[in-house]
């Protein structure tokens, strides 16, 4: 019995969430999609194959690109990555993935490329637009902005819906930016 790749798809990014790489198997998935194991092997050879499709699967909402000033999109951009982190267990998924780094470092990889590096690229590209100082070192305050959200989960176990602006204004804390120009946004 073959189920949409939507359930299979569904039930595989929960697994992953919930139990973690390690303890989630094609079985517990095929069971939990309504499918069966060779159903599953005739898609994904394995587990990881499984678990990159889930990965640049997520759906992940893309950053707003018009903002009243560059510091205003910056503050999109996290509020997106915020917002992001949210939508899927993004968070939890980071973990197991972490833990099998020394694995199966392409699921990593993946998770970064889809998740964490388009937002990164255009934080950096609001950053160096900003009035922050020439001195500012931008590839430093980008992953102390984006890094602030793990940090903050791993140590409250939550991130305040207000945290995208409190950890912007810790570095650039007034709107004094000029409005954007016509930019490509696209990474």
């Amino acid at each position: 019995m073959a189920a949409p790749l939507r359930a299979v798809l569904s039930a595989a990014a929960r697994q992953l969430g919930e139990l973690g790489y390690a303890r989630m198997s094609l079985e517990s998935v095929a069971a939990a999609a309504g499918t069966t194991v060779p159903s599953l092997r005739r898609r994904y050879r394995n587990k990881a194959e499984l678990v990159a499709v889930v990965i640049g699967s997520l759906r992940v909402e893309e950053p707003p690109v018009d903002a009243p000033t560059t510091r205003a999109h910056a503050l999109a951009i996290l509020e997106n990555l915020h917002s992001n982190l949210r939508a899927i267990p993004a968070l939890a998924v980071l973990g197991s993935l972490l833990a099998e780094e020394g694995r199966h470092p392409e699921l990593l990889h993946l998770f970064r490329t889809r998740i964490v590096e388009p937002r990164r690229a255009l934080l950096r590209q609001e950053l160096a637009a900003g009035d922050l100082p020439d001195s500012a070192d931008l590839d430093a305050l980008t992953s102390m902005l984006i890094g602030s959200f793990y940090g903050q989960y791993v140590t409250i176990a939550s991130i305040p819906d207000d945290w995208p602006n409190r950890v912007l204004s810790a570095v650039w804390p007034h709107d004094t930016s000029p409005a954007p120009s016509r930019r490509d946004h696209n990474p």
